[in-house]
């Protein structure tokens, strides 16, 4: 038996999947801006009643590990983290940017998952299908998306971009790219938490983690503690 808790909550979308081996107990994906750590326990709960197992039959807990929204990163980490321990059980983290991707799995081309990070920026990576799945080709990175396109551009292939955030930038990506873009749409754009499971299973042999040193990938600091950081910075030059 393996049995499988997914949890993501690295964006608006929040998605739990429950699962056993390669087969899908139960799935829950809203994409509400609803506060994730309000609403996080009560729809574990709810959908491990619904599929009828108890906490203590679980075998893993997979999560998404970012990057993505600063605090839900840390919400979904922190959950799936306390839970590990409880049960004693392995946590397993995968790229928000892997799980958005495996909707490309049949594209012919480069698969570009985007989340919007401000200011121009986004987080994003080069993946690209490989069998029935999805492959990391450029690893996921914080830049600018002017930057990225162009690197695209370079590469004179058809690309799919994935995500909800990809309409905030669709104007500049049409303009730079032109019939190069393609778009994923309606509830393709949305990560899928039965993805992130198995992609966890695939990677359960080699990557599950100790559950006191199993971190977030943020890629760049909360704006918060960056600027922190900066004052304290400044601080510290005026006292040499």
């Amino acid at each position: 038996m393996s049995n499988t808790l997914a949890i993501d909550t690295s964006s608006f979308v929040m998605g739990l999947a429950v699962t056993d081996g390669d087969l899908t107990l139960g799935e829950v994906t809203t994409n509400i801006k609803k506060n994730h750590s309000l609403r996080l326990m009560p729809a574990i709960d709810a959908l491990m009643n619904e599929v009828g197992m108890k906490a203590k039959e679980l075998n893993r807990i997979v999560v998404a590990n970012g990057p993505g929204s600063y605090t839900g990163v840390r919400i979904g980490v922190t959950t799936a983290k306390a839970l590990a321990w409880s049960l004693k059980i392995p946590v397993i983290g995968v790229s928000s940017l892997a799980v958005m991707a495996q909707t490309g799995r049949f594209f012919d081309g480069v698969v570009s998952p985007i989340i919007d990070a401000r200011r121009g920026q986004v987080y994003t990576g080069h993946y690209a299908k490989a069998g029935m799945s999805v492959e990391m080709i450029k690893e996921d990175r914080l830049m600018m998306l002017d930057d990225w396109l162009s690197y695209l551009e370079n590469l004179s292939e058809s690309v799919l971009f994935i995500g909800q955030d990809v309409e905030l930038h669709r104007a500049l990506i049409e303009e730079k790219l032109g019939e190069q873009a393609h778009f994923a749409f309606g509830s393709m754009a949305l990560p899928r938490a039965v993805e992130l499971a198995k992609l966890g299973n695939d990677r359960m042999t080699t990557e599950a983690e100790a559950t006191h040193t199993f971190v977030p990938n943020y890629l760049q600091l909360a704006e918060a503690e960056a600027k922190w950081r900066a004052a304290q910075s400044k601080k510290d030059e005026a006292h040499d």
